[in-house]
């Protein structure tokens, strides 16, 4: 199927490496099953960054330290969505050869293709703004180094970015992949040292009246879902699979919708095994002593020490926060250049599209540090979470719409059941986060 007159063919054609990597990964047809898998394998990783950034950390840690270990299911029901979504992602960018921007530029008005840009380039800011307080934090809690500090530095990892842009996708694929083992080592120590109630844990995979009708705990069950499935993540999905130089027929994209499923199933469960580990942990460690008033991240880390009786536990803890908002902004660097590209045709160098980016992240957040200290940057964390949700629509409805279109998608147009589940899980996704909104602002 040729690519809509509307927007540029060299943008438009299958497998074009996003942003400025020199080339795309070959995959193998022939061969073992795993050996074809591991060529798929990665672009799943780098969006499941997204959900275990320092923006979900607050609401994992506030739902176990209050409720103990309730609200494991709504993590679990919140990365089942997820999967969803990113499939869709997937599915959009190998069959058409274009990801979510190019497909919104094709089939909106100018006006529309503006707007929606525009959105979407505040909302990439505010995802940069939490990674920024993120790291800010991290570097404080492990180096001392004063919060302010801690912002300006995150500026130099602009360099990271550019290293990485010199030596192939594959590169900072393994990049992304070595910063999510260290959080997955770090977090899963501290569930191991915290000595958990595992048959607690398997109960709290289990939906309760309890967790629903309670209107503070409904509250962090929106908070959990509510920061779940992040804009940018649909955007830089429906791009990165287009990295593998897969063959482009029918069967081809057949074979590469199954591995990229399975790339997505395979990084959502490690990114859901993070966060009900971050939740459980503080379950173990706050709730189970009394400590049930715990919602920020430096509270977290000051008490966890203690309350294992060691401040390895507290190390551990620093620096997966630390994995966690480098992961995270390289990430985020990548959807910004996707959403440019494919919204405008506007390439930009990439060092000026890092540093653009991150200077709108590091003002706000260094002039709250500066003026309201400690508590305002968990204020600010707040607001870039409610700027998210703000944008999610404009990201989800036209996925769903142009995955559901036969006239785009062929013979792999969703099928009915996939629809179904699609909306329905986009208006939850919805509901929630408007539930949320109107919350934060009362």
């Amino acid at each position: 199927m040729p690519p809509p007159a509307f927007i540029d063919t060299a943008l438009a054609r299958p497998n074009l490496p996003p942003g400025d990597f020199p080339d795309s990964v070959p995959v193998r047809e022939h061969g073992s099953w795993l050996r074809r898998l591991l060529g798929f394998m990665g672009p799943g990783y780098l969006v499941a960054v997204g959900y275990m950034d320092p923006g979900n950390w607050a609401t994992d840690i506030a739902g176990g330290s209050r409720f103990g270990y309730g609200l494991l299911w709504v993590i679990m029901l919140s990365n089942l969505m997820a999967i969803l979504l990113q499939i869709l992602a997937s599915r959009l960018g190998i069959v058409t050869g274009m990801d979510l921007a190019q497909a919104c530029r094709a089939h909106y008005s100018r006006r529309s293709v503006w707007m929606q840009w525009l959105l979407c380039e505040i909302a990439i800011c505010a995802t940069d703004l939490a990674e920024v307080i993120g790291t800010a934090i991290a570097l404080n809690l492990l180096f001392g180094l004063p919060l302010a500090w801690g912002v300006v530095l995150t500026a130099f990892d602009v360099l990271v970015v550019l290293w990485l842009q010199q030596h192939g996708f594959r590169y900072f694929e393994a990049t992304i992949m070595t910063l999510l083992s260290v959080i997955f080592v770090c977090i899963g120590t501290n569930l191991l040292m915290s000595r958990p109630d595992w048959s607690g844990i398997a109960t709290g995979f289990l939906p309760t009246r309890e967790s629903v009708v309670n209107p503070e705990s409904l509250y962090l069950a929106i908070g959990i879902i509510g920061a779940t499935v992040m804009p940018h993540n649909l955007y830089l999905h429906s791009s990165t699979v287009q990295t593998r130089r897969f063959s482009a027929t029918d069967a081809g994209r057949r074979n590469a919708l199954r591995f990229t499923a399975i790339d997505v199933l395979i990084a959502l469960i490690f990114a859901f095994i993070v966060n009900a580990a971050i939740l459980a942990t503080a379950a173990a460690a706050f709730h189970a002593n009394g400590h049930q008033e715990i919602a920020e991240i430096k509270d977290a880390y000051h008490l966890l020490g203690p309350a294992l009786g060691t401040t390895a536990a507290s190390m551990l803890f620093a620096f997966a926060l630390l994995a966690s908002g480098q992961s995270s902004t390289l990430t985020a660097t990548l959807a910004g250049q996707v959403v440019m590209e494919g919204y405008l045709q506007l390439r930009m160098p990439p060092w000026l599209r890092r540093l653009s980016t991150r200077l709108m992240a590091i003002v706000p957040a260094l002039a709250t540090t500066l003026w309201a200290g400690e508590r305002g940057t968990t204020q600010l964390l707040v607001l870039s979470q409610v700027i998210l949700s703000l944008q999610l629509p404009f990201a989800v409805i036209p996925l769903i719409r142009f995955t559901s279109d036969a006239r785009l998608m062929g013979k792999f147009v969703n099928p009915l059941w996939l629809k179904i589940a699609a909306w329905l899980i986009a208006v939850l996704i919805l509901a929630l986060n408007a539930a949320m909104l109107a919350s934060a602002m009362t």
